[in-house]
């Protein structure tokens, strides 16, 4: 009974997860766009070539960046509450032209 309700306890926290997820769109609007909008400290602007080279990396190399920091970027960005599928929602929003 007590392996019922632990493997229930993480089904049920793990697709919480999924449906709690930040759209792309609002991340970028309450944290991103304070930087990625006009380039400030060499970010790269949202919606435009600058992401190509990085998009080149793979999502989990940017996503390891927002993570830790790059540049003038700090640990997370501005973003205190994003998981990594907010993260990676705001990195799919900011890198499509």
């Amino acid at each position: 009974m007590k392996k019922l309700l632990a493997m229930t306890a993480v089904a049920a926290l793990t697709l919480s997860t999924s449906v709690l997820a930040q759209e792309g769109k609002d991340v970028f609007d309450k944290a991103c766009h304070i930087c990625h909008e006009m380039g400030i400290a060499g970010a790269p602007k949202a919606h435009t070539a600058d992401w190509e080279p990085r998009l080149a990396k793979g999502v989990d190399a940017l996503l390891n960046s927002v993570k830790s920091g790059l540049n003038a970027m700090p640990p997370g960005g501005m973003c205190t509450d994003c998981t990594d599928e907010d993260y990676k929602n705001a990195i799919g929003f900011m890198s499509t032209k």
